[in-house]
């Protein structure tokens, strides 16, 4: 470690984020441009380097924390980023948009604020690339095996390079017109600026991966034609198939699943449309769901210049701190209360006045939508809910809802498309791919990889999967193989 004592003389520090009044005008990361690499040595001297990294535990890319972090500290940016890509395709990804499990289980969090690996790890990738650390790496000779890769999602995208690296010619079929899947069209652009995705997507290009964009497979090419046309078949169409909301005036005009709201407003800084069709500008809107997806949308109405803005969180409001008994060290606390950028955006620009805390309200059920002449939501009723979601009496509430989200979550793969039916997958209980400890299906040839067989999960279980499922399929093709594979298929976080 580079200073003994920093865990002790250096407080934390994070990635401070620009003025709301300023980030609200603009769709520009929220962080202040060139803040992070002053303060990130001194925060990376804060790892203890402790003799058994639950941090490694904790996150399932198996990330060399310890080992970058003693290597920012001495400014050994080039030796860092080996260290990080080593195990993580795309640090800037995950450096951004997951949530640190990885903190949680830093050893230091015991009973103190954790080092702040995340940032570490953000900072190490974009000196990769401005110092050009982080180069093509196309394989020096090709194996004559061809992979067709179905979805370019962070799982998807990491089986493709991890495969591609190695020889094998990889061709990656999207659904939508550029790749990327959800990191392009449902993550906002002040969580991630799509430069970020662009300039990985070219160094994959450039190692030799294809991509196929607006085919969709099961109806565009059939799926069983494209097995027959590739040695394997990687399925990581994510999952793509969203929980419902069941109550009365569900289908008033109006009410809309957030990856119909987010992809929209994504579109208008792609610069396909000029507005989005679902705007939320001058609107009361209403978010029906209390995850990272809800708080996307929340970001998104502010910014778009909404009324209103209420969030509703069916759990009740959790504490500051984690509970030891429940959610202990080194777990992923899901109960503390987290205050994003979106929801610190929300709260200081109070969007919604009735809110219990930023822009949410917590225990709130929804128990119906009601609408005008015209068949247009127009107000939400909801009520109070204890722990094992019974309604409270007299907690009753109306209110204002001209555009309400639902970001209920995820159950398991899209089988509108055809490509479950035509391919004969067997599916489990959970309504995911099943799939045997080497990432394959039921039919010879065909692996699954990502939130199609593991669920809605993380980006970084995302990219181990992608890692994991490269492996199982390259010794396919070759009878062995030296890719690593970080997880198993039924390998979960750790819990108590």
């Amino acid at each position: 470690m580079g200073d003994p004592k920093g865990f002790m003389t250096t407080p934390r520090q994070e990635w401070p984020r620009r003025p709301v009044e300023e980030r609200v005008r603009d769709w520009n990361e929220v962080y202040v441009p060139g803040a992070l690499l002053p303060i990130i040595s001194k925060q990376a001297d804060r790892c203890m380097d402790c003799g058994i990294p639950f941090c490694h535990e904790a996150c399932p890319l198996g990330n060399l924390i310890p080992e970058w972090n003693d290597l920012v500290s001495r400014e050994d940016w080039r030796a860092a980023a080996d260290r990080l890509h080593a195990t993580n395709n795309f640090p800037e990804f995950t450096g951004r948009l997951c949530p640190a499990p990885c903190e949680a289980g830093c050893v230091l969090a015991i009973n103190q604020p954790a080092v702040t690996i995340k940032n570490v790890e953000c900072a190490i990738a974009d000196r990769a690339w401005e110092e050009g650390f982080a180069p093509p790496r196309p394989p020096e000779r090709l194996s004559g095996k061809t992979v067709a890769v179905i979805g370019s999602g962070p799982a998807g995208l990491a089986a493709a390079q991890q495969l591609t690296r190695v020889g094998h010619t990889v061709a990656v079929y999207e659904r939508d017109d550029r790749p990327g899947g959800l990191m392009r069209y449902g993550i906002p652009e002040f969580k991630m600026e799509k430069h970020h995705l662009e300039r990985r997507l070219e160094q994959m290009l450039d190692e030799g991966t294809k991509f196929r964009t607006s085919t969709v497979v099961g109806r565009d090419v059939g799926a069983a034609e494209l097995k027959s046309r590739y040695d394997a078949v990687v399925i990581a169409t994510g999952a793509r198939a969203w929980r419902e909301l069941p109550v009365p005036g569900r289908d008033l005009t109006g009410v809309h699943q957030a990856m119909e709201y987010l992809p929209l407003s994504n579109r208008v800084r792609q610069g396909d449309l000029e507005t989005s069709p679902l705007s939320a500008a001058g609107r009361h809107v209403v978010i029906i769901g209390g995850g990272d997806t809800g708080a996307d949308c929340l970001g998104t109405a502010v910014r778009e210049g909404a009324a209103s803005v209420t969030q509703l969180d069916i759990y009740a409001l959790p504490g500051a701190q984690r509970d030891e008994d429940t959610e202990p060290w080194p777990t992923y606390p899901v109960r503390v209360y987290r205050l994003s950028a979106a929801h610190e955006e929300a709260g200081d620009l109070r969007t919604a006045p009735v809110a219990d805390a930023d822009a949410r309200l917590f225990a709130a059920s929804t128990l119906r939508l009601d609408g005008d002449r015209e068949g247009h939501v127009r107000s939400l009723h909801l009520v109070e809910v204890d722990a094992r979601r019974r309604p409270v009496d007299g907690t009753g509430r109306t209110l204002p809802a001209d555009l309400v989200l639902l970001a209920l979550g995820f159950t398991g793969p899209d089988r509108e498309d055809g490509l479950v039916d035509q391919l004969g997958l067997d599916m489990d209980p959970r309504g995911t791919i099943a799939r045997d400890p080497g990432f394959a299906t039921n039919v010879p040839g065909v692996f699954a990889a990502g939130d199609a067989g593991r669920g809605q999960s993380l980006i970084v279980w995302a990219i181990a999967e992608g890692r994991a499922v490269a492996a199982a399929v390259d010794h396919h093709l070759t009878g062995s193989s030296r890719l690593p594979t970080p997880i198993g298929p039924y390998d979960r976080p750790m819990a108590v």
